[in-house]
């Protein structure tokens, strides 16, 4: 899979990288003239392809000898006055073509300029184009944006490619805690953004439901059913006392079990209510799964077994000292993993094993693994078992998320599962509400430590990123409802392009065609911070148009073409604003 390191998106939408199709080149040669209706140029992926295919036609003719490169570099300047997108491709060709940056230059500006949708090409400094777009064809994007309505955005960059996104994967022993939480907002964010670029998509939830954890959970519900003072190494959480009364209240025949009975019937029924709460909070706070992979299921079915069996085959397995091991060394491990112990149980590593082993077997090309901060061992330790299984370790990403703390009236609320004090999912949706913890959680890259303030994520004013985006749509949608009210026909009355020429305008257009970029940005890097950032530029962006723009007439004034030009700019904002927010699995509110 390529994976190249792509800059850092200043404001959500200043700098692009594009990534050139191969299959433009047969589009390319069949092409028409530019002029001769040849489709306009209207977002920075068609930028740099016109880039691209002015320098094919210089090679073409023989008046450059250079290798045609894959990827074109386009940025969107700082300053309009400098053009709607700048390049450096004369200076990047300079060494190869033998020739002075500005001499590249001058011959590729002319072709460039040539293309439809693009009003001039400048040379500016050594080896620079500035290329200014037709407000016509820029404004064209707006009628594009609306036609494609929640498809504006998508994108086949992964087409192709079966993922499998694993995330949260907790021990069914207590509530989900603040660390799932975060996974749960990224994870489901990360695999819209996937899905979003063309990938298949599956999200799956390992349920760590065998070992001597699950046996001190159900021990800890035994105590507390029959009266018993909790094991010290056992679950203190007031959540078991709530346990343990809904169990015996179901179930009053289980205190009549013989003792020996009772412990495997707790822990199951204890089991069965924790795992079901877990799926009922992760519902709510709208993140899916498509597959709940049980541990236990993997032992019953030999799926353990079978994964041995595979390993063994591939001569990475070894015995020593009376276990069974893995020689992971060979791949960049640390030290090699034991399998299989001396008194013949399996570990817990081994149980991974069999469930890689199972993943590929059903057809997953990608492995991504979602793990907490505490697990940064697992990097190389996974890339090792997919090498010791015959698979290409690049194909296996570990994301390591930081930790996460709140606050609440200036002190930080403490995580501790065992005791009892946790901050879980439900109670911090429960403070704040499903969209503010997810886009809050979303917003900053998972590497980094994040603390949440619960009553800054909660302000409904401009400084609080959720409240401004959800305002920026609710604003669009009472726009385009008053204009409704007035009786403006916006979509029948078509629109004129070319009368989207205001600096504002042509700000927010340029901004809302970088929405497809960032998408491919954000899957590239699994990076879904990278929308929520945008889509306060977006905002930004919006905000600033309508404060210099008038959209709807005042009184009895008639309704010009500019403002119908102009609704449907609003009209493609609140479409990227809804699309976006998606991705992000937070609402897209219509009133505020």
């Amino acid at each position: 899979m390529l994976r190249k390191a792509m800059p850092d998106v200043a404001g959500g939408y200043l700098r692009t990288v594009v990534l050139i199709r191969p299959c433009l080149l047969a589009a390319y040669w069949a092409r028409p003239s530019p002029r001769a209706g040849y489709a306009p140029i209207v977002t920075p992926q068609e930028v740099g392809d016109c880039v691209r295919f002015a320098l094919i036609d210089l090679v073409r003719d023989g008046a450059l000898q250079v290798p045609i490169p894959d990827l074109v570099k386009v940025e969107r300047p700082k300053s309009r006055d400098h053009g709607d997108y700048a390049t450096n491709l004369p200076l990047t060709l300079a060494k190869a073509a033998g020739m002075p940056p500005s001499a590249i230059a001058e011959l590729l500006a002319p072709r460039i300029a040539a293309a439809a949708g693009i009003a001039s090409a400048e040379i500016a400094g050594p080896g620079f184009i500035n290329i200014r777009l037709d407000s016509a064809a820029q404004g064209a994007l707006a009628a594009t944006i609306v036609e494609q309505g929640d498809q504006y955005g998508r994108l086949t960059m992964l087409a192709g490619q079966h993922v499998n996104v694993e995330f949260i994967s907790a021990n069914p022993t207590g509530p989900l805690h603040l660390g799932h939480t975060r996974w749960a907002a990224v994870g489901d964010a990360l695999a819209r953004v996937l899905q979003a670029a063309g990938a298949q998509v599956t999200t799956e939830f390992y349920i760590n439901d065998r070992g001597v954890q699950m046996d001190r959970f159900g021990a800890s519900v035994l105590a507390a059913a029959t009266g018993n003072p909790v094991p010290e190494d056992g679950y203190h959480g007031g959540y078991i006392l709530d346990l343990a009364a809904r169990i015996t209240g179901e179930q009053p025949a289980l205190l009549q079990l013989p003792q020996s009975e009772q412990l495997p019937a707790f822990r199951e029924a204890a089991y069965q209510q924790q795992l079901a709460q877990q799926q009922q909070v992760l519902a709510i706070f709208r993140t899916h799964f498509d597959v709940w992979t049980s541990e236990r299921a993997l032992h019953d079915s030999n799926a353990v077994e079978h994964g041995l069996v595979r390993l063994r085959s591939q001569g990475h397995v070894y015995i020593g000292d009376g276990a069974t091991w893995l020689r992971t060394t060979d791949f960049g491990d640390d030290k090699d993993r034991v399998l299989l112990k001396g008194d013949g149980e399996y570990t817990y590593f081994a149980s991974d094993t069999a469930y890689y082993v199972n993943k590929r077997e059903r057809g997953f090309t990608i492995c991504i693994y979602l793990l907490g901060a505490d697990h940064h061992g697992y990097v190389n330790r996974l890339k090792a078992l997919a090498a010791c299984n015959g698979d290409n370790p690049d194909e296996v990403e570990v994301l390591i998320g930081q930790l996460v703390k709140i606050t609440r009236g200036g002190e930080e609320v403490k995580l501790s599962k065992r005791a009892g004090t946790i901050v879980t999912l439900e109670e911090l949706v429960e403070e704040v509400g499903v969209d503010a913890a997810r886009y809050s959680l979303i917003r900053y890259p998972v590497d980094s430590p994040l603390t949440l303030d619960l009553e800054e994520i909660t302000r409904r004013t401009n400084d609080n990123p959720v409240f401004y985006v959800q305002y920026a749509h609710a604003r669009i949608a009472s726009v385009l409802r008053n204009a409704a009210d007035l009786g403006i026909d916006w979509r029948a009355a078509g629109l004129d392009p070319a009368l989207l020429s205001h600096e504002r305008e042509n700000d927010l257009l340029g901004v809302l065609a970088e929405y497809p970029r960032v998408i491919a940005t954000a899957a590239e890097l699994r990076e879904p911070h990278r929308i929520a950032r945008y889509l306060e530029g977006v905002a930004t962006a919006y905000h600033r148009f309508y404060d210099a723009c008038r959209v709807l007439p005042r009184g009895d004034e008639p309704t010009t073409a500019e403002q119908i030009a102009r609704l449907w700019l609003c009209a493609a904002t609140r479409q990227v604003l809804a699309n976006g927010l998606d991705l992000l699995g937070v609402s897209a509110p219509e009133r505020m």
